[in-house]
């Protein structure tokens, strides 16, 4: 079981750093860009294409602080913890589906069966959070029984 943990951690690991690459990656193309841009005799195009690149940058510089904020997140979830109650950190096996509580990262696949990367702080994540093996709780009008949780 903690090696399924870590093995889903890590993969939330490598969605944050791809999200950090491609931030900074961007701003950088964005900076070369603006820098690269000469003043020509149409004023008004030079100002505008800065502006743009400024903009890129600034739009750029959001999805890093954001993705920085995930892996401090990620920070918090410990990979060596089992226990029966849904917390931050846990695989929850259900029915139908199952969930890893630590970021929102989409569908993670681990030996050809797949969680639910899911923030605590989620909808999702709120709903499970205090739960345990036999509960059962209610998501988009269906019914999910918690069979297992590590």
């Amino acid at each position: 079981m903690i090696e399924l943990k870590k093995q889903l951690y890590k993969q939330c690991l490598e969605y944050v750093q791809n999200i950090l690459d491609a931030a900074q990656l961007a701003i950088n193309e964005a900076q070369t860009a603006s820098n690269e841009d000469t003043k020509s005799s149409a004023g008004d195009k030079y100002e505008t294409g800065r502006e743009m690149a400024q903009q890129e940058a600034n739009r750029n510089m959001g999805q890093l602080n954001e993705a920085n904020k995930l892996k401090i997140a990620l920070n918090r979830v410990s990979t060596n913890n089992i226990s029966e109650i849904i917390d931050t950190g846990s695989v929850i096996v259900t029915d139908k589906v199952n969930f890893y509580i630590a970021i929102s990262a989409g569908v993670l696949t681990v030996n050809n069966t797949e969680y639910f990367a899911v923030s605590p702080f989620s909808p999702i994540g709120l709903k499970l959070k205090g739960l345990k093996a036999g509960d059962e709780f209610n998501l988009n009008e269906k019914i999910y029984l918690v069979k297992q949780v590590f």
